[in-house]
């Protein structure tokens, strides 16, 4: 279909609450951010017997501009905001790589940084975001250290182990570095190539890029992987090759490219980033990934067999008091299982279990998902790590009832030009 058929002259309007939690996010991430200078400007008094007034204790968050700084103030009230703290996630990456079994699998499958499904258009797409076609493949961790390069899918356990180019990556001369210096890339795994796409830096010599912007992020990628050598092919010290994915700005050019473009990996989705986002471990509202039938294989879920079950299918965990909740955080409760169901079945805290949504007791009340009753199937798949998020639950039923299509981040688009254009008129006006 041409580019100019898809214009819309209208925008979808939202169904959830995934902005409201995308402000929070940005939000949460600038107190962060001040609190850990105030912890070091505290920390600089202390050892150098400055005045304590010149570092005050309260920190003033300056908000980002496309946040209403008296919407965000009220947001600060939220209980959502008060639950959820801070990721402990300064672990030194060189000794958690020396955890073995379990200890290493549960560490390291919340290191991750995971994508919200898209169930509204974000504003500001053009400005505010970034988008690339996903790779289809396997999710995975690249740690390169102490002369070894590993590799860990999400649920913590290991793809690979290699030789790479990459810094510490091998026991060479020109690879080899002190056991200070190691990297970290977020990376999915394409099978029919053997090769590593780099989607994401977090750490790169031992110089951690957690609390840097998504658009510094992806420049240092860009910028400091090729200069390694890792994006050559394999030899005998460096296995496996690495790819940079080509990142768009998220304008009506760079969505047609990210969605139509060819590219030498098998395409699953797209993935959209909030330029202004640090990485943070867990699910998060500032990346989002969207799947159409044009750009994926996989839109709705499928069964073990492969097929697409005729009712929706959902993956919660399995908690003491018997309540059924998704793998955000704070969790998102969306029922509860009878203690004669969990005796029967012999169920414990923790298991992952799969359930029939009926599409009758579904209900969607200020922007939330409501499920109503769920059918018991089973237990999951015991490799899952994770139940599955709120966002891919919504994602899943919006998919088989009304999806968020191609047409509907086009007209998002325009709709922006339209008001910008219309602002700039306006501003013209003596």
């Amino acid at each position: 279909m041409a580019p100019h058929e898809l214009r819309r002259p209208f925008k979808r309007p939202a169904i959830s609450d995934q902005q409201r939690r995308r402000d929070l996010a940005l939000i949460r991430q600038t107190q962060q951010r001040s609190d850990s200078q105030n912890r070091a400007r505290r920390l600089a008094s202390s050892l150098f017997d400055l005045p304590s007034h010149s570092f005050p204790d309260a920190c003033q968050a300056d908000f980002p501009d496309n946040v209403d700084v008296g919407y965000a103030m009220a947001l600060e009230q939220s209980p959502e905001l008060e639950a959820s703290s801070p990721t402990v996630r300064h672990l030194d990456f060189v000794q958690a790589s020396k955890l073995k079994g379990s200890a290493a699998r549960h560490w390291f499958a919340r290191q991750l940084m995971l994508t919200e499904w898209m169930i509204d258009v974000p504003p500001n797409l053009d400005r505010d975001w970034y988008v690339f076609a996903r790779p289809a493949g396997k999710r995975c961790f690249v740690v390169s250290s102490n002369g070894s390069t590993v590799s860990r899918l999400r649920n913590g356990s290991v793809l690979h182990h290699f030789p790479s180019s990459l810094p510490n990556g091998a026991r060479t001369k020109e690879i080899s570095a002190p056991s200070h210096v190691y990297c970290i890339l977020d990376c999915i795994f394409h099978e029919p190539d053997q090769t590593y796409y780099v989607i994401d830096m977090v750490c790169w010599r031992g110089y951690s890029l957690y609390d840097c912007s998504a658009e510094f992020r992806f420049f240092w990628l860009n910028s400091k992987l090729s200069e390694t050598g890792a994006c050559n092919p394999p030899s005998t010290y460096h296995r496996y090759r690495f790819s940079v994915v080509p990142i768009y700005d998220c304008n009506r050019i760079g969505l047609h490219k990210a969605y139509t473009g060819g590219f030498a990996f098998v395409k699953d989705g797209l993935l959209f980033y909030n330029r202004h986002a640090h990485y943070q471990t867990g699910n998060t509202p500032l990346a989002l990934v969207w799947k159409d039938e044009l750009c994926s294989q996989y839109v709705l879920d499928t069964d073990s067999e492969g097929h697409v079950p005729a009712e929706q299918q959902v993956v919660l965990e399995l908690q003491d008091d018997g309540k059924l909740t998704t793998s955000d955080d704070p969790p998102i409760l969306f029922g509860c299982l009878e203690r004669e169901i969990i005796q029967k079945s012999s169920l414990q805290a923790g298991n992952f279990l799969r359930f029939s949504v009926i599409d009758e007791c579904v209900r969607i009340v200020d922007g939330k998902l409501e499920l109503g009753d769920l059918k018991f199937v089973g237990k999951a798949n015991r490799a899952r790590a994770f139940a599955d998020s709120y966002s891919k639950v919504f994602f899943q039923y919006t998919a088989r009832h009304s999806p968020l299509q191609f047409q509907d981040l086009i007209a998002s688009l325009d709709q922006n030009l339209d008001e910008n254009s219309e602002s700039n008129d306006m501003e013209m006006i003596d």
